[in-house]
């Protein structure tokens, strides 16, 4: 019974996921929402390739199917509000981020900052609003949680799911859950069971830029959601991802030659210290 009202007390955020659901299928196509115009030459078919991934992106997805429980989901997002690990400003974050390799994903092996900026970049060339290449630059930042103790990468990096019920074969290695306890619980097993999404850098940051930054709602959500890959697959969205994601192969930017102009975003949204 703890455990049941302790999962009532995250209604907001299956709630959440739902109402963007709903948003998202009445509302007319608003301009930002455009498809991406960057990536209109580029193979997509060379992206995520994640059966032909190395072993070190294979074994991270391992062990993140394996400890992504609703246990643990509960546990953390009990703890993570109890401390600020860091104050700092929004570059500084980067530049904390940059010494991170994200060990999930397949198509780069560039630094964080370096990605953050080939996004927000790809986003500005396309003519997008300003708070939607801001959204393109820190979408990441809450990798910073693999500096505040987290367990492993596995719960900071990669692809976001949905925990608490029997878990989707659109996931990227869908076999590896059966390590999973969840996957033979008798509520956590079936169609429904008790919705969450896992948790990440997705989730962490969102509630750390809402209550400490002006972006608008549409920017939150794409930063909250950016890494739901199974729901992007079957929403065929357009709007933030494709620049998340196909501009990985971009030339690497120049970071100082950028910097003045993502600096005076980052003033215009952002405190100059933030609480993490």
């Amino acid at each position: 019974m703890q455990l049941v009202n302790n999962g009532c007390a995250l209604d907001t955020i299956s709630d959440a996921v739902d109402e963007v659901n709903v948003l998202k299928g009445k509302q007319p196509s608003k301009e930002w929402d455009n498809a991406s115009k960057f990536d209109a030459n580029k193979d997509k078919a060379t992206f995520r390739r994640y059966e032909e991934a190395c072993d070190r992106v294979k074994n991270f997805y391992r062990e993140q199917h394996e400890k992504q429980t609703v246990d643990f989901n509960i546990r953390v997002r009990a703890e993570f509000k109890k401390t600020v690990h860091a104050r700092m400003g929004i570059w500084e974050a980067m530049e904390k981020l940059n010494t991170l390799v994200d060990d999930s994903d397949p198509d780069t092996d560039l630094s964080q900052i370096e990605h953050l900026l080939q996004t927000a970049e790809a986003i500005r060339r396309d003519g997008k609003p300003e708070w939607m290449q801001v959204a393109g630059l820190v979408h990441d930042l809450g990798k910073l949680l693999y500096f505040f103790g987290s367990e492993g990468q596995w719960d900071v990096v990669g692809d976001t799911f949905v925990v608490g019920c029997k878990f989707s074969d659109r996931i990227i290695y869908p076999e590896t859950f059966a390590a999973n306890p969840d996957s033979k619980d008798a509520v956590y097993s079936t169609e429904y069971g008790n919705v969450m999404l896992s948790w990440g850098h997705d989730e962490y940051l969102y509630h750390v830029l809402k209550k400490q930054s002006s972006l608008p709602a549409d920017a939150l959500y794409m930063i909250r959601y950016h890494s739901f890959y199974p729901w992007h697959r079957e929403a065929r969205s357009a709007g933030f991802n494709p620049y998340d994601l196909y501009s990985k192969s971009d030339e690497p930017v120049k970071v100082e030659e950028v910097r003045p102009y993502y600096q005076r975003l980052i003033a215009k949204f952002f405190p100059e210290v933030i609480e993490w």
